[in-house]
């Protein structure tokens, strides 16, 4: 029998030497605004609880009570035993939250993408994707038997040519609400204008918006005023804003017993856990009466953007808690993002293949949890940190 590890290594060697490699930090404390690390605490920029309800003491005291209530686990997939009064409950909910006849739970934002897809769109059908779209959306596309096309990012004149000059049967087009590595947003009501003319359908994954924007955190798809004829298929998850675990589909009726019959990544495995159901009930009703967090998290997005220009420090152009600091360099990213940690603040250093080949950078994620004083001592932080590893360059390049 051939041992594989020799050509694995080699496979692993080159992503070391490329400044590719990941490693996994161990948290031991609960997510937060402070999270301590191998016994240091670290303020932490590097998170998707833009809410900060992951460790909200009512969030959590709901998630203990629905586990004395409901058990552990589910026990089973939805279509057979595994679908209980608290997945009930939240579908209704979320069904109310996002204005739509219907909601579907799925365990995953990743089974929720590559399941939609995959049950609407097949052979002889045309799938359209912006480029920098999430991976799960990409997959769903590869996976699916249709023919998958991408545009570039935000090309809304490569993606009328793409709808015009291919013949296909479904024509579905797939885009993020607030793209993950940019933090920017996807011009929604042109995206839905053009779908109307072409008769394609529009599927929004809106798992970086929801809770954050819009007047009642109901996303990107509010904050443009679209309803469920511009966007007939809205997914979000529940592990970022919201501080739990899962994910949704919202829409109309036919489409959410098409995926109850269709999607495979939701037939085919065990129910999410009744117990982060009941917890999400809790954040979903904190998200829809607390404008105050989405208020602070404003406030700290104009404070770190205002901090950063006027320490010369580059940012990509967002208005959401994600701030993109362009870098380049992969090596320099990793080595600005240790500079960081040593200095006691926690931000993720993205390179490829998250993100293109050079355009690596730190993604500094804000939350309603921090306050002023963490977000200008990021900033301090990260000035130094920057004018070392520039001058680092220079000296490199004599």
């Amino acid at each position: 029998m051939t041992n594989p590890d020799p050509e694995l290594n080699a496979a692993l060697e080159v992503r070391r030497a490329r400044q590719l490699y990941r490693r996994r930090l161990t948290l031991e404390t609960a997510q937060g605004a402070e999270v301590r690390i191998a016994g240091r605490r670290c303020v932490n920029f590097a998170s998707n609880d833009y809410l900060g309800l992951a460790a909200d003491p009512a969030v959590t005291a709901a998630f203990a009570e629905g586990a004395r209530r409901w058990g552990a686990g589910g026990g089973a997939s939805h279509l057979i035993s595994g679908h209980g009064g608290a997945h009930q409950a939240l579908e209704e909910a979320l069904a109310d939250f996002t204005g739509r006849p219907r909601a579907l739970l799925f365990s995953t934002g990743y089974m929720a993408n590559v399941g939609v897809i995959n049950a609407l769109a097949g052979s002889g059908d045309l799938v359209l994707q912006d480029r920098l779209n999430h991976a799960s959306l990409l997959d769903g596309g590869f996976l699916c038997r249709a023919r998958f096309e991408r545009y570039p990012h935000g090309d809304l004149r490569a993606l009328e040519a793409l709808l015009a000059d291919i013949p296909g049967g479904r024509r579905l087009i797939a885009t993020d609400g607030v793209f993950s590595m940019d933090g920017d947003l996807a011009p929604l009501p042109e995206l839905a204008a053009l779908a109307d003319r072409h008769g394609a359908w529009l599927m929004v994954d809106d798992a970086h918006g929801f809770g954050v924007l819009g007047a009642h955190g109901g996303g990107a798809v509010e904050a443009a005023g679209l309803g469920l004829d511009a966007v007939p298929i809205l997914v979000g998850t529940l592990g970022k804003a919201f501080g739990t675990f899962g994910a949704f589909v919202a829409g109309s009726e036919a489409l959410i017993e098409t995926l109850i019959q269709f999607a495979r990544t939701y037939i085919y495995t065990t129910a999410l856990p009744p117990a982060v159901a009941a917890a999400t009930l809790t954040s979903l009703r904190l998200v829809r009466s607390q404008d105050w967090r989405r208020e602070r998290l404003r406030e700290l997005i104009a404070r770190f953007r205002a901090g950063a220009a006027a320490l010369d420090i580059p940012l990509l152009d967002s208005q959401t808690p994600i701030q993109p600091v362009p870098v380049g360099d992969s090596g320099a990213a990793v080595a600005i993002a240790a500079q960081l940690r040593a200095a006691g603040y926690l931000v993720g250093g993205i390179r490829p293949p998250t993100v293109p080949e050079g355009t690596a950078r730190l993604r500094v994620a804000l939350s309603a949890a921090h306050g002023p004083a963490q977000v200008d001592g990021l900033l301090e932080a990260l000035a130094a940190a920057w004018r070392q590893e520039s001058a680092a360059v220079e000296h490199r390049g004599r």
